[in-house]
């Protein structure tokens, strides 16, 4: 993987990494189901009217819009109104790397090199430790559950990602976004209830209005539009499991934005575990070490000799 596209899953990792502070601006006005149903629609409606199909098989399409877009976000949105902090969520969702790697091996026959395996392996047991800091309760673990859920089904939309090889893929990042308003709206309409809906719309005078709306356009025109585009675009040219291990880098930026933006705390053994997280993910990234060229001996017969 080249340095520049080392550096643009880097970028990317910082957009998501504050993304979530922008969620957490969001919940505080809008439901969860129907936050993530308004999320797409937004972005759906114009790409239907304005940007061409992507030339792409529709299965590979509509596998992404569920993966990546509508469960991820359902279950992570779900876990943050349930009271998972900012700043931990960016760190659990990043199971999606350790999870794509495994079922790239699994279910595309990806070869898990010995290095990344161990990196897989380090940040797989720093999610344990966090998770097991959490078992205080079940208004404590599952919350955690729920975000977890979430990166496993954005796991799967990795894969589809990878198998659907878009010529286009910022056209394959906004078409997936078609796909999760229905579905997400549907179920808003039944657990949320449309009176619970239509005063998110209606209040305007609160004040967490400002800050719902800011951090609703920064996940759709940051975290969606440019990280996702990127993202999709490192899927297509490189394997999955290459690209994927780069968003655990993404709790970096977030804990520490939800550490200095809302005063988030973790204990000792979060810390650890999140610790663990980022060392995996230096090991499963590192690039093997080259074998040093060999050098000819010089030949032994005259100029003229080696021209004829």
């Amino acid at each position: 993987m080249p340095t520049r596209h080392r550096l643009l899953a880097a970028l990317v990792a910082a957009c998501w990494g504050l993304n979530f502070l922008a969620i957490d601006a969001s919940l505080q006005h809008f439901p969860p189901f129907f936050l993530v149903a308004l999320r797409f629609a937004l972005i759906a409606v114009p790409t239907v009217l304005l940007v061409p199909f992507p030339r792409v098989p529709v299965r590979w399409l509509v596998g992404y819009g569920l993966g990546f877009g509508t469960f991820q976000f359902l279950f992570l949105y779900w876990g943050m109104a349930a009271g998972m902090p900012a700043g931990l969520s960016s760190l659990v969702l990043q199971a999606s790397a350790p999870f794509t790697v495994l079922l790239a091996g699994v279910l595309l026959g990806h070869r898990l090199t010995p290095r990344a395996g161990v990196g897989v392996l380090v940040a797989v047991v720093g999610l344990a430790v966090v998770g097991w800091q959490r078992l205080e309760g079940p208004a404590a673990f599952w919350p955690f559950v729920l975000v977890l859920a979430g990166a496993l089904a954005w796991a799967f939309g990795n894969l589809c990602t990878a198998q659907a090889r878009a010529p286009e893929p910022l056209h394959l990042t906004l078409w997936m976004a078609v796909v999760p308003p229905l579905p997400m709206l549907a179920l808003s309409l039944v657990v949320e209830g449309p009176g619970r809906i239509a005063d998110s719309l209606t209040t305007w005078d609160s004040p967490d209005t400002v800050p719902a709306v800011i951090g609703l356009a920064y996940t759709i025109l940051v975290g969606t539009v440019l990280g996702s585009g990127i993202w999709t675009w490192l899927m297509a040219r490189h394997p999955a499991g290459v690209v994927a291990p780069f968003s655990m880098l993404v709790p970096v930026v977030g804990m520490s934005a939800a550490w200095v933006a809302l005063g988030e705390t973790v204990s000792r053994g979060e810390a650890a575990g999140a610790a663990l997280v980022v060392t995996g993910v230096l090991v499963a990234t590192r690039p093997p070490r080259r074998a040093p060229a060999a050098v000819s001996a010089p030949d032994p017969r005259p100029q003229a000799a080696r021209a004829g």
